[in-house]
């Protein structure tokens, strides 16, 4: 069995997170490593998928439900304006294989893309 990813340790309470949102299925944090003025992370609380690709095909609604937190959070925290982005493999900076969203906002710069 595969160790846990640091999105599951952050659920199980192992790891400390500034949770921005959480219901059910859907964790939100404050990313610790922030590369925008906003920086937030949105994941599932399972860790069946292991990027966006895998959880569209596996179940799309809960995508079509972290678009939709991602939009709130973005209204929220930086004015509903606000970019998304999914890593998909190392070579794209993917680095914890448990699909997550970046929510990035609140006046991005090149330094943010």
């Amino acid at each position: 069995m595969a160790e846990p990813s640091v999105f599951e340790r952050i659920v199980a309470g192992e790891i400390p997170s500034t949770k921005v949102f959480e219901n059910e299925r859907v964790l939100g944090i404050r990313d610790i490593a922030p590369k925008a003025p906003v920086h937030l992370l949105l994941f599932p609380k399972t860790g069946e998928y292991a990027n966006v690709a895998e959880l569209a095909a596996g179940d799309p609604a809960l995508l079509a439900d972290i678009v939709a937190i991602a939009q709130q959070l973005a209204d929220e925290h930086c004015g509903g304006q606000y970019r998304l982005v999914f890593n998909t493999g190392a070579d794209a900076g993917q680095t914890v294989f448990h699909v997550h969203a970046h929510v990035l906002g609140g006046g991005l710069t090149e330094a943010s893309l």
